[in-house]
C-alpha cells in the first residue's frame, strides 16, 4: 500500500500501516496533519498528538510559547547579525534625538524634493544619508526606522521644509 493512503474501503482490514504502509497487527489510530488514520508504532511518534502531555496541557502550553519566542528571538538575533552590541555600546538615541514631527511630515518632505527637482537617491546623496532613512521619512516611519534627529536637521535645511514642531 502506498504512503499516506487514506485506507481501503473495509477499514483497513488488511493491517497494514497508513502512513508507511508497513504490514503491522498491534495499529493505532493517531492524527496525522490533520487526518485520523491507522498507524503503526514507528509512525505513532510523528502524529500531532505524540508529544502532548494531557496532564499538564497549562505547562505545555507556556512551554510550546517559550519556545515560539525563543524560535523568534533566534531568527531576529540572525536578520540583524550580532545582539551584543547593543549590550556593549548601547544606543545613540541620546545623541541625535528625533524631534517631535508635524503631523504631515511625510507628505512636506516628498513634496518639497519634488519641487526641487530631486529623486530619493540624489538626495540622500547630496545629504550623505542613507537612502532607507530618507524614504522612511517620507513614509511617516522614522520612529520605527530610528532615524536620528540629524537627519531631520539636514533635511529641512537642505530643502527649506519645517518637517520638525518648533
Amino acid at each position: 500500500m502506498a504512503k499516506y493512503s487514506t485506507g481501503d474501503a473495509g477499514g483497513n482490514a488488511g493491517g497494514s500501516c497508513e502512513l508507511c504502509g508497513e504490514e503491522d497487527g498491534d495499529l493505532r489510530s493517531a492524527s496525522v496533519a490533520g487526518a485520523q488514520l491507522e498507524v503503526c508504532a514507528d509512525c505513532a511518534q510523528h502524529g500531532d498528538d505524540a508529544n502532548d502531555s494531557s496532564d499538564d496541557d497549562s505547562r505545555s502550553d507556556s512551554d510550546r510559547m517559550r519556545r515560539a519566542a525563543q524560535n523568534t528571538a533566534r531568527i531576529d538575533d540572525a536578520r540583524k547579525g550580532d545582539p551584543t552590541h547593543w549590550e556593549e555600546e548601547g544606543t545613540d538615541y541620546e545623541d541625535d534625538q528625533l524631534p517631535y514631527l508635524v503631523s504631515d511630515y511625510g507628505k512636506r518632505l516628498t513634496d518639497a524634493r519634488q519641487a526641487a527637482g530631486l529623486q530619493l537617491e540624489e538626495l540622500a546623496d547630496d545629504l550623505d544619508i542613507d537612502q532607507s532613512d530618507l524614504l522612511a521619512v517620507e513614509q511617516e516611519r522614522a520612529t520605527q526606522a530610528g532615524v536620528g534627529g540629524s537627519v531631520i536637521t539636514k533635511l529641512e535645511d537642505r530643502l527649506d521644509v519645517e518637517l520638525a514642531e518648533s
